[in-house]
């Protein structure tokens, strides 16, 4: 085998399905020889989106997601997405093409140290400089990748390790001497060299074998620490449990997840992939009121969830709770609050020990659970009577001003009438995305997908192909806001021709919203925020996909039942909503 084939063999082996890509020189063996092998080769037009389409594929299965890029302006154009599965603690395998081994400083095409630029983003990165050894680092890199606290990982494969060993040596040869005379002394030097060179880099390559995938080794929370928790547990009266998107970091044990919380009993909040554990309209599940909760509780507990600004750095917390947090990484169960109980280890597996140790007696927090439903029952009435009275000002407005507009608060609402009961949610956007988060109910488990603590912005098409290759038959929608779709929105090229009907909700507000709404404010001055209406939808269907415009309240469920009909047909959907501007969201900046 050459260097692509022994790639492709250990992707087979590993169980990957899919490998998202850009197409480059550096590359092309490998992507011709997965393909040979059943994997389907996706390739988009930009390879921040190829990164963030593994991305989901490992959220969404656990088997890592894998994506190749070309060498350095590929390479560089995946950092974000690299870095935001860092944050998330996505297990992503990244393999980045390389000039040959013998150019490497010389100044050849799209050579740069893409080592030094990748090593801080992902848990392990290696280079690799003999055929043979591309088997053991690639597998080495799928162990990394899954193990402990799961992350991205970087392989780089130079270009002269992927081709045939002839090939190779005719190239070499090529370059080292001149054909019509007699080579010179250092000609003939170069040769040697280049002989000797070439055949320390193919010498095994014949021998090597590929292995299975082994399992994942996932760090157990300690027994004693379990029981610890479940003494505390008993004696609680105001318990308030938080479940994060680590706890999700086995998708095969969710329904198992689901089942501890109900027979822990304990009223809960959903945040990142965790939204949709629970379906919709779970007895235990709150949406609103988690600050007041977690100030009166008197236990605490944090399953894959870090004390970071999404919980005021720990400061929601009130200090008379006793606070248990679980996590498999040690950093984030100490940062800004350390833990009376820390649990180092799978944050799921702990809460299903737990339920064993300690499932709730019928009743038992009945009172408390009330209190805290009544409170999120009044947060949802104050959400409606917010949105009536922003619908009637958006249309007084835009009547004066003689233009159709479209309530947020409307729109999210009837989106949320919309969803298929197997949807799965990619929220990309600031403003109108965080108003859907307060109105919209994921489905169920693994059906919610949002960046993560990095706060992104673009992962919306590379998310939604992802989600939507492995869950082929469900409805995969996309909440745009009108600044994030412009990252992603020729990706609608690749919905088209790899038949992947997605559906995109553009909250278009011609603004910068989430950051309009302070910098005025504060500063005076909208500078850099104001967006045109463009016609996202004109650009879609330009692009192959299906494109709708909504500007009146009345044509909100035509529109989405338009859009689910076109999708079932097999083609991509872009929904470009005119929204009007209301003040529900003062106030929420987030730093």
């Amino acid at each position: 085998m050459n260097g692509g084939e022994l790639i492709a063999e250990v992707l087979r082996k590993q169980g990957v399905r899919w490998l998202f890509t850009l197409c480059g020189g550096h590359i092309s063996p490998i992507l011709v020889e997965s393909k040979r092998r059943g994997i389907r080769v996706v390739d988009v037009r930009h390879e921040v989106n190829a990164v963030f389409a593994a991305d989901a594929v490992a959220r969404l299965t656990g088997v890592p997601g894998v994506a190749a890029v070309t060498a350095g302006p590929g390479l560089t154009n995946t950092i974000t997405a690299v870095k935001n599965a860092q944050m998330a603690q996505s297990p992503v395998v990244l393999l980045g093409g390389a000039t040959a081994t013998v150019l490497k400083g010389r100044g050849a095409l799209q050579d740069i140290d893409q080592m030094a630029l990748l090593r801080p983003h992902v848990k392990w990165a290696a280079t690799v400089s003999k055929v043979k050894d591309l088997v053991s680092a690639l597998e080495h890199a799928f162990r990394v990748a899954t193990s402990g606290v799961p992350g991205p990982v970087f392989l780089e494969c130079p270009v002269d390790l992927l081709y045939e060993e002839k090939m190779v040596r005719s190239l070499y040869s090529s370059k080292a001497s001149v054909s019509g005379r007699k080579p010179t002394l250092g000609e003939r030097a170069l040769s040697t060299y280049l002989n000797f060179h070439t055949k320390r880099m193919f010498a095994g390559a014949d021998s090597v074998q590929v292995h299975e995938a082994p399992e994942a080794r996932v760090p157990a929370p300690a027994r004693a620490l379990v029981r610890r928790a479940a003494k505390q547990l008993r004696s609680a009266e105001r318990p308030v449990l938080i479940i994060g998107s680590q706890a999700l970091s086995i998708p095969g044990e969710v329904r198992a997840l689901v089942n501890a919380v109900e027979d822990l009993g304990i009223p809960v909040f959903l945040s990142g992939m965790a939204r949709g554990l629970l379906g919709k309209g779970h007895a235990l599940q709150m949406r609103h009121g988690r600050r007041k909760a977690l100030k009166k509780a008197d236990l605490v507990l944090l399953a894959g969830v870090p004390c970071d600004f999404r919980l005021d750095y720990g400061l929601q917390i009130g200090r008379k709770a006793y606070y248990i947090s679980a996590n498999r990484s040690v950093v984030e169960l100490f940062k800004n609050r350390r833990p009376q109980l820390p649990v180092h280890g799978d944050a799921g597996r702990f809460l299903q020990l737990l339920s064993r140790e300690c499932p709730a007696p019928t009743g038992r927090w009945s009172t408390w659970i009330d209190e805290l439903r009544a409170a999120n029952d009044t947060r949802d009435a104050d959400i409606r009577e917010k949105g009536s009275k922003a619908a009637e000002q958006i249309a007084a407005k835009a009547a004066a001003d003689g233009v159709s507009l479209v309530d947020p608060l409307d729109i999210c609402g009837r989106l949320d009438e919309a969803l298929a009961d197997d949807s799965i949610l990619v929220a990309d956007g600031g403003d109108f995305v965080a108003t859907a988060s307060y109105i919209v109910s994921p489905r169920g488990p693994l059906s919610w997908l949002d960046p993560g603590a990095f706060g992104t912005l673009g992962v919306g098409a590379g998310f939604a192909m992802g989600a939507k290759l492995v869950r082929p038959d469900a409805e995969v929608w996309i909440v745009y806001g009108d600044g994030s779709v412009g990252y992603s929105l020729p990706e609608f090229d690749t919905f088209a021709r790899h038949e992947l009907p997605v559906i995109a909700v553009v909250g278009n507000d011609a603004c910068w919203t989430q950051i309009a709404r302070e910098q005025v404010e504060i500063l005076g001055d909208d500078v850099g925020c104001p967006l045109a209406r463009t016609d996202y939808h004109v650009a879609a269907e330009g692009f192959g996909g299906v494109g709708l415009k909504l500007t009146r309240s009345d044509e909100i469920a035509a529109t989405f039942a338009k859009a689910k009909e076109h999708a079932r047909g097999g083609k991509p959907v872009l929904i470009n909503a005119h929204l009007g501007t209301t003040d529900f969201r003062k106030g929420s900046i987030s730093m």
